[in-house]
């Protein structure tokens, strides 16, 4: 079979939107290539990850790619991902140079060719994210191992968004605590918080390639048990009460649902809040304040930030 390969110069506050873009275009998931990982420290003991080429990345920016099939639609398509991507400056974020190239690929050559980059990564004092494909071993006893295929929606779980997301859980969740996770895509949350100890999790994505990816990584990590996923609009339709709701999203989504947080969440209870570009910070707590969460830690990565708040 033939399938376009689409690729976005981008920047990387925007690769978020970009992904989703994409997604909402019809792919089933997305390659990043950030020039950031040329620069990282890697434990070269896990494989060939040290074989990156600098020749493989953009000089600046980031590119984001995804592959759909030939079709008599395609050019619609692509058109649609340029309108879309030029509508970004409305929300606040830089598209960078924004271009959309598209390239022909048969299906042998792109389904696994991806695969070497992606490699197990330690995010955590206690968390590390491993490909199904990898045979990963704990390192200590109390290492908690993700398993995820990232092949099917949303990335590799090791964007700084998520990362923040995740050290988060392992400092606020309690065992027997019930978290919603809005905007699950992967699921890569829902199931640090299950490892974590948390006794229910109820997972909501909009997407539906989301709901079955974050469905298939949950049977994977062997947490059916406590996690429940659903097609869902943020928090519409869910009735409380939850200790810890958790929402690794664009900032101008946060800002519209605080007030539903707050209604869901028992006294005491904590909002974790990534996704957030640093330039969107202010706003962000704004809409905290304004639905009565107080803010109680904030946590930086690059120009991304978390935000933790809290219930009074």
């Amino acid at each position: 079979m033939i399938w376009s390969e689409i690729t976005i110069h981008t920047t990387a506050e925007a690769v978020e939107a970009v992904s989703n873009i994409l997604y909402e275009a019809g792919a089933n998931g997305v390659v990043i290539e950030d020039p950031e990982v040329l620069h990282r420290e890697w434990d070269t003991s896990l494989g060939e990850i040290y074989q990156l080429s600098p020749d493989d990345f953009p000089q600046e920016g980031v590119y984001v790619k995804a592959y759909l099939p030939v079709t008599s639609h395609l050019g619609d398509t692509v058109e649609e991902i340029k309108e879309r991507l030029n509508q970004l400056l409305l929300y606040g974020l830089d598209p960078g140079k924004g271009t959309v190239t598209v390239a022909e690929v048969k299906e042998d050559e792109w389904a696994s060719a991806w695969k070497k980059y992606y490699k197990p990564v330690t995010i955590s004092e206690r968390i590390t994210i491993a490909p199904v494909w990898e045979d990963y071993q704990p390192k200590h006893a109390d290492e908690i191992v993700i398993e995820l295929d990232p092949g099917m929606a949303f990335g590799t779980g090791t964007h700084p968004t998520t990362v923040l997301c995740i050290r988060a859980l392992e400092k606020y969740v309690r065992p027997g605590d019930r978290v919603y996770d809005v905007g699950t895509g992967s699921g890569i949350l829902s199931i640090a918080a299950a490892k974590l100890g948390a006794r229910e999790i109820l997972a909501l994505d909009l997407d539906e390639v989301a709901v079955r990816s974050a469905q298939s990584n949950v049977k994977i990590n062997k947490e059916s048990g406590k996690i429940t996923v659903k097609k869902n609009n943020l928090l519409d339709n869910v009735e409380g009460p939850a200790e810890l709701v958790v929402a690794n999203i664009l900032a101008e989504v946060i800002v519209r649902f605080t007030e539903d947080v707050a209604r869901v969440l028992v006294p005491g209870g904590l909002f974790i809040a990534s996704g957030i570009i640093t330039a969107r910070e202010a706003d962000v707590k704004q809409a905290l304040r304004k639905a009565k969460l107080e803010v109680i830690e904030t946590s930086y990565i690059d120009d991304w930030v978390a935000i933790i708040a809290k219930k009074s």
